[in-house]
């Protein structure tokens, strides 16, 4: 019988009915209130990080970040606490291999033994699928040779990159403020976008996306945003916050 002490408590972790989110993240992530903040109270959130290097935010970077060997062991480190699914937290190191490489990485995810797997590129795509989006403006810190892996990963999934807008930033994207955020992207939208698209999971974007969406008046897609969604949808769960992407998949799920 329960105690008066215990009435109303949320417990603070999964277990097997509520079973919590295994995270694999790069080495510099610095975020983690970002991710949580999309959580719900009882669903914890189990982070590992890749191994440090010290190479700047390129494409090579990129392709080191998703190496095979490193996933499949952090995915494995990741298992202890019985996660319900795994998702790779990681935008750049999940597209810049393309579709196939994208696809690599959650059966490298698999074959460690992860229940159910998502990626942050593999979100996004599942989103814009979601919502009709076949032309998108994407906002993103990196310099044009990384932002261009993405305008390729969009369109094999057939979306159209109408714009785009990068910060050039080899480095330290964490410390983006969330004004310089909402100025890429007001400089990114064009009137033939469906959606915009905020690259990066080292980016800041939690408390800017009803904000952006109202004053442009379409869905605004973060990092962050799409890799909780998909892997609260993957678990049975529903994210915590706004967004045009939230309300759009309460409803069909009410339906």
């Amino acid at each position: 019988m329960p105690t008066e002490l215990s009435v109303g408590l949320v417990e603070p972790h999964g277990d097997a009915t509520n079973p919590g989110i295994g995270v694999v993240a790069p080495f510099d992530f610095a975020l983690d209130r970002e991710l949580w903040r999309w959580a719900p109270d009882d669903v914890s959130l189990y982070l590992t990080r890749l191994p440090f290097f010290t190479t700047p935010v390129t494409v090579e970077m990129a392709v080191a970040v998703g190496d095979r060997r490193a996933l499949r062991r952090a995915t494995r480190d990741v298992l202890t606490p019985q996660p319900g699914v795994v998702t790779f937290a990681c935008t750049s190191g999940s597209f810049v291999g393309g579709t196939q490489g994208e696809y690599v990485l959650r059966r490298t995810m698999l074959e460690a033994g992860a229940p159910a797997v998502s990626t942050t590129s593999g979100a996004l795509a599942e989103a814009l699928r979601v919502l009709g989006v076949h032309r998108l403006a994407i906002a993103t810190p990196y310099i044009a040779a990384v932002t261009a892996r993405l305008v390729r990963y969009l369109r094999e999934h057939d979306v159209e990159t109408v714009s785009s807008e990068g910060l050039g930033l080899l480095g330290n994207i964490w410390r983006v403020t969330y004004g310089e955020v909402v100025e890429i992207v007001t400089a990114a939208d064009r009137p033939d976008a469906d959606a915009l698209f905020i690259s990066c999971t080292n980016l800041p974007t939690y408390d800017v996306i009803e904000p952006l969406e109202q004053a442009l008046g379409k869905p605004v897609l973060t990092a962050n945003q799409v890799t909780m969604w998909a892997a609260l949808r993957a678990i049975g769960r529903s994210a915590v916050g706004g967004g045009r992407l939230l309300a759009a998949t309460g409803r069909l799920s009410a339906a």
